[in-house]
């Protein structure tokens, strides 16, 4: 909240006894008790950006008719990365807000492998001009890992020591390292120091039994990698907030739904980690997850709760999540409850309309020209082999978890091929930094469940070193691709026969477009097409799939610039 002075407290308690007028006051709706489950007929009541009167009616400098309407705390997305969403914070703030979401919990880490501490400035001039809450964790495995991939930043403990008590910031960031964790690498061990007593945000996909004990022992309150029920209360019982995700690849909020209930709902929160303009636009935000939920039988009171109170909590962000006097004015009016249809939403205090967001200051874009990568023919994507047999990464749709394939592949004069009969393409990344020697930073394997008939796929998203990742049934049209996309500042390429089909730049540091939300999610349909119609792809999101091959701490076969990883063993394969 804004420093107050006398005056305005003094305006703040005289406006909740209701002797003198409110700044703002919600009229004739019905506001949902998040204590009781009871849905409350009742003024709101704010002064400056708190609520300061409910359970009775108020008189305002400005009243909005609220009759019809419930009521509820704003929406808080406990974990996300601006940057999934192609646009900038700014234009993420613009996106979001009227889909309730009042608060945003992100981590620059996509950034921070491009461009190291610069992109916690940047993310932090950013979220002092937005008009939601955005906070930020210090990214804690810039890179994901030290010896698998190339990296364009590594930030140490020291890296984030100054930027540890920015009001913008709550703590470290989804602690992706864990095989770090439980071998006690000097380097995570100085960070995890230096944050105790903070907030550590987990990142723990499939860990279980007692190497699950050892991290939480570290200091670790939350993970949002969870895709199984059995495995999310496993570690509720062991004191964690489970964060239940639901983003344009991870969709886990089905197979999480059996977990949620009046008991469990403290200590759940939502998220969507990454999700993009189209389904933004198509399925909503947080609101989507809400009524997902109760559509499938969660009382609504429990999914709001988890929504806002339970999630602010989590965070720390005591002062936000009741519609009761003295919190935080972060408000969602709803057209329709049980369909979480979102009216209006009032941040800090402030009706949210298009005035809001023109006054802000405009913050100047960073990361321009970062992708460096070199030159490549078709002849780069080569696989020289001994035999036929090769681990091939399985796409799991929905899923960012992969699985190993062992499979038999056509084989020729030393060489492994394409088997599109076994829906088998080749899958390579590129080093983009400039760091690479002459003839090297090129990674290239197999991988079945794309579909692709034709082309080939490129993407400067690519977890989380960002790396150039391109999948392709035919070598001529990736080498195409991945050119095409150092012509661009990055983005996504799609190309076939020869031609570039559709294409987005996104030149922040080859992550985030200059454009508009609503013209990223213009641009991308034209992807989608060419993707589905052209190359014949059968995955719903195809781009975020391929962005998410090179992540090398997600099991369970995933490829970088260095080549196949086994994640298991967390080691590189000779394919």
């Amino acid at each position: 909240m804004t420093r107050l002075t006398h005056d305005s407290l003094s305006a703040m308690i005289d406006q909740g006894r209701g002797v003198a007028d409110a700044d703002l006051v919600l009229k004739g709706g019905r506001f949902l008790d998040l204590v009781t489950g009871e849905l409350v007929a009742s003024d709101v009541a704010i002064s400056g950006d708190r609520i300061v009167g409910t359970f009775g009616d108020y008189r305002g400098k400005r009243e909005v008719d609220a009759r019809g309407k419930v009521i509820v705390p704003g929406f808080v997305d406990t974990h996300l990365h601006v940057e999934s969403s192609l646009i900038a914070p700014q234009e993420f703030d613009a996106c979001v807000l009227p889909h309730g979401v009042t608060t945003a919990v992100c981590d620059p880490h996509e950034m921070a492998n491009v461009l190291g501490a610069e992109a916690f400035d940047y993310f932090l001039r950013s979220a002092e001009t937005t008009v939601m809450d955005l906070r930020v964790q210090l990214s804690s495995c810039v890179p994901a890992t030290e010896h698998l991939e190339t990296s364009g930043a590594t930030l140490r403990a020291a890296d984030l020591a100054p930027y540890v008590g920015h009001s913008k910031v709550i703590g470290l960031a989804e602690f992706m390292n864990f095989p770090g964790v439980l071998y006690k690498d000097p380097i995570c061990l100085d960070k995890l120091i230096d944050f105790q007593g903070g907030h550590i945000d987990g990142h723990a996909p499939l860990l279980r039994g007692k190497d699950l004990n050892g991290y939480l022992a570290a200091g670790i309150r939350t993970d949002h990698e969870c895709t199984r029920a059995d495995e999310a209360m496993e570690k509720l019982s062991k004191g964690m907030t489970v964060l239940i995700r639901e983003g344009s690849v991870c969709k886990d909020l089905h197979a999480l739904m059996p977990i949620i209930s009046e008991r469990t709902s403290p200590f759940l929160a939502f998220c969507t980690d990454d999700r993009n303009p189209l389904e933004i636009a198509e399925e909503g935000h947080l609101d989507f997850l809400v009524r997902t939920a109760i559509a499938a039988g969660v009382p609504p009171f429990v999914a709001y709760r988890i929504a806002s109170w339970s999630a602010a909590r989590a965070f720390r962000l005591y002062d936000r999540g009741l519609v009761a006097p003295g919190y935080r004015a972060d408000l969602v009016l709803l057209d329709d409850f049980e369909t979480c249809r979102v009216g209006a939403t009032v941040a800090a205090g402030r009706l949210v309309e298009p005035t809001l967001f023109a006054a802000r200051p405009k913050i100047a874009p960073i990361g321009r020209n970062s992708v460096k990568a070199r030159r490549v023919t078709a002849e780069d994507f080569r696989v020289r082999s001994a035999g036929p047999s090769t681990p091939v990464i399985g796409i799991i749709p929905g899923k960012i978890i992969t699985a190993r394939v062992d499979l038999s592949l056509p084989f020729r004069d030393g060489e492994k091929f394409i088997d599109l009969d076994q829906d088998v393409v080749k899958v390579a990344v590129v080093e983009r930094h400039g760091k690479s020697a002459p003839g090297a930073g090129i990674g290239c394997a197999f991988v079945k469940g794309f579909g692709m008939k034709r082309g080939a796929i490129a993407s400067s998203v690519g977890h989380d070193s960002h790396n150039i990742t391109v999948v392709g049934a035919n070598e001529a049209d990736m080498a195409l691709a991945v050119n095409r996309l150092g012509e661009i500042e990055g983005g996504f390429v799609v190309t076939e026969g020869g031609r570039v089909l559709a294409e987005i730049a996104l030149p922040i540091a080859g992550l985030m477009s200059l454009k508009s939300h609503g013209e990223v999610h213009d641009d991308l349909l034209p992807l989608r097409r060419a993707a589905r119609e052209a190359l014949g792809v059968t995955l719903a999101e195809p781009f975020l799939q391929v962005a998410f091959l090179p992540l090398p701490v997600i099991p369970h076969l995933k490829i970088t610039d260095k080549g196949l990883v086994d994640v298991d063993r967390f080691e590189l394969i000779d394919v």
